[in-house]
């Protein structure tokens, strides 16, 4: 072995048990949500992210404060659902190019309803929120892995191999 192909197998590990790890941590929160939230939760914290908000986003907290009123219980296990799901799909490499636009989409939303945006903004403010970091992360798994062949140690790497056309779910390019 060349030492250039030892690099790229200890970048490979190194970007899968990255992958893994990521997905476990969907995994642990989505499962946190079926354990230790009740559907009163998810109406507090919708409707708390919209307080100190500027006026002009007041009907978009308010679609969604009456939305979740309206079946808190389907939206919490909902998205502890959809979040073990993205775990899952992370860990072992399944349906990635459906699992990573889920992902940037689950957590675009989790900042934009649950974070309020990052805000409320005023003098001293810093932080932008957490969630959209999760989409740039996303964006992040995809370029890399697209970029260097780093789905090898995927399970749509092994069906791939089995089922001609399974790639189109699976690869971006």
């Amino acid at each position: 072995m060349t030492p250039q192909s030892l690099t790229q197998i200890a970048t490979l590990r190194a970007f899968t048990i990255f992958r893994i790890v990521f997905g476990l941590v969907w995994l642990i929160d989505g499962v946190m949500k079926f354990v230790w939230l009740q559907a009163s939760d998810v109406v507090n914290l919708v409707t708390n992210s919209g307080s100190g908000q500027p006026n002009w986003l007041s009907g978009w907290y308010s679609f969604w404060t009456n939305s979740v009123t309206s079946a808190p219980a389907t939206y919490l296990y909902g998205i502890g659902a959809v979040e073990v799901l993205l775990g899952l799909g992370l860990i072992v490499g399944f349906l990635r190019k459906i699992t990573y636009f889920a992902g940037i989409i689950l957590s675009v939303m989790i900042w934009a309803i649950d974070e309020g945006f990052g805000g409320p903004y005023g003098p001293g403010s810093t932080d932008i929120g957490a969630a959209i970091m999760y989409v740039f992360v996303f964006v992040a798994i995809m370029l890399l892995e697209r970029s260097a062949d780093y789905s090898r140690f995927s399970l749509d790497s092994l069906i791939e191999r089995k089922f001609n056309g399974w790639n189109q779910l699976s690869e971006f390019w």
